[in-house]
């Protein structure tokens, strides 16, 4: 097929070139990320054996770069909700691309470990940025599929880590992974810094799909709630949902401290929920993406060759996940107005379930099948349950809110690989360290299976958060809108 009729074809897949442009970017800057979390876990045999490091000091990595960038947070959330966004999310990019140029010229652990610092600073602006822009950009009723489509990104950049990093490190070196994604970094700030323009806030800037081929309908303002919509919002109030009159926020979101805006936000009972269920299902991802190809090599005794077959199925049931998650949670929101709370705790309950016996297996095919399906019903949980935020949050504090997410995110994420590698180390020691990463992963499923219990729970609280959202100041989404600062 020509380039220029899968570029159409695509572009008509996302709904008109503005939105395809956005997706792209935004599924590029996560991609980036994760590719860099990757990396770390396909260079982790060189890695560890240049610089005489144990499972336990490699998962340190991940830890620390996560623990400052949940120091780092705050500040990132609030200036996402005062700032112009696209600026500051290019410019955090361009200091994680020298941060890894720093570990790439790593010649000792400790080296390495303060660049990994740096590092985690600059990532953490990322995501409150760019939960912000998806909000002001996609309309409510399919901020979900939108969400789906960005996450790709993560899970893409993850494989590509998992698979080139590897092998790039098999052919080079450990470091040459590093110098290639610090490029990567700055043509993506350049890219974000030339094709983004700063939308404004409130809903005034929401890309809508185009209609009738021609392009007139993309992109075109709309103010305020349209109730034909398959909106999450005008479902719950034409079925009586009906606000909580204490929490429906009144007074100009600007004038909030990062900290009056994050006791609000925690006053939100399903945002409680949400959060933890994300953290838990991150920590989870982070310490299977730091130690997968390390368990597959030493579980089955594998050559490279077909660890790439079994990370490239895995990643590719992944993305199938993500995206048919976000598509169905937005065409059942009129029917199933709580979808985007219900259907993540079936995706974290069933991954839980498949998990289990592919890891007790040993032939390798029956556990990539499970793998494989595990994979795609964990990944389907993330773009409802990031939509599902949104939903509940005043469209001024998106920023904010998500930094309290991403305080949290980051502490599990980091958190997660140190823990994994001293259980699998304390299991299986020096002579048994695949028995004791698969283990550890077993250990690890039971928080999956607590995340299914705690987000069907807030089906109950959802409904009103959701209208109370709706009901707040100027920032709401469905509010009046509020413009930007260009």
């Amino acid at each position: 097929m020509p380039a220029s009729r899968w570029l159409a074809r695509l572009t008509a897949f996302f709904g008109g070139p503005a939105r395809t442009r956005v997706v792209l970017l935004f599924a590029g800057v996560l991609a980036l990320n994760s590719a860099d979390s990757g990396t770390i876990g396909a260079v982790a045999a060189p890695l560890e054996a240049d610089l005489g490091i144990s499972h336990t000091q490699l998962g340190l990595l991940a830890t620390v770069s996560s623990g400052i960038g949940a120091l780092a947070a705050p500040v990132a959330g609030a200036l996402a909700d005062r700032t112009a966004r696209v600026r500051l999310l290019a410019a955090t990019i361009v200091v994680w691309g020298v941060a890894l140029v720093a570990g790439g010229l790593a010649t000792s652990y400790l080296w390495l470990l303060l660049s990994r610092l740096a590092l985690g600073a600059a990532v953490a602006g990322a995501g409150p940025v760019v939960a912000s822009l998806v909000g002001d950009l996609f309309p409510p009723e399919d901020r979900a599929r939108a969400y789906g489509w960005v996450l790709t990104g993560e899970i893409a950049g993850a494989g590509i880590g998992l698979l080139l990093g590897g092998d790039i490190a098999l052919a080079l070196s450990w470091r040459a992974p590093f110098f290639l994604l610090a490029v990567a970094s700055l043509v993506m700030a350049a890219a974000l810094w030339r094709l983004l323009p700063e939308p404004a806030r409130g809903g005034t800037s929401w890309l809508r799909p185009e209609r009738g081929g021609d392009g007139r309908d993309a992109g075109r303002p709309r103010r305020g709630l349209d109730r034909s919509d398959p909106d999450t919002r005008a479902v719950l109030a034409g079925r009586g949902a009906r606000p909580a009159d204490d929490r429906v926020l009144r007074a100009d979101p600007n004038e909030l401290s990062w900290w009056a805006a994050a006791r609000y936000v925690l006053r939100i009972p399903t945002v409680r929920s949400l959060i933890v269920a994300s953290s838990i299902g991150y920590f989870f991802f982070a310490g299977l993406r730091t130690f997968a190809v390390v368990f597959v090599v030493q579980h089955y005794a594998l050559a490279r060759g077909l660890v790439t077959v079994l990370v490239l199925v895995i990643g590719l049931g992944a993305l199938a996940g993500t995206l048919a998650g976000g598509r169905l949670a937005d065409r059942a929101v009129p029917r199933y107005p709580t979808v985007r709370v219900v259907l993540p705790a079936v995706g974290y309950g069933t991954a839980a379930v498949l998990f289990a016996p592919g890891l007790l297996l040993t032939a390798v095919w029956p556990a990539l099948a499970l793998f494989t399906l595990a994979a795609a019903f964990l990944a389907a949980a993330n773009p409802p349950l990031d939509a599902a935020r949104l939903d509940i949050v005043p469209g001024q504090l998106w920023g904010r809110a998500e930094s309290v997410r991403t305080v949290l995110r980051l502490a599990a994420e980091g958190v997660a690989p140190a823990v994994f590698g001293f259980v699998a180390d304390l299991l299986g020691g020096s002579a048994h360290r695949a028995a004791g990463l698969r283990d550890a992963f077993l250990i690890m499923l039971a928080p999956l299976f607590a995340n299914a219990a705690i987000v069907l729970v807030s089906r109950r609280s959802y409904p009103r958060d959701v209208v109370t959202a709706a009901a707040s100041g100027p920032g709401s989404s469905g509010g009046s809108p509020v413009v930007a600062s260009r």
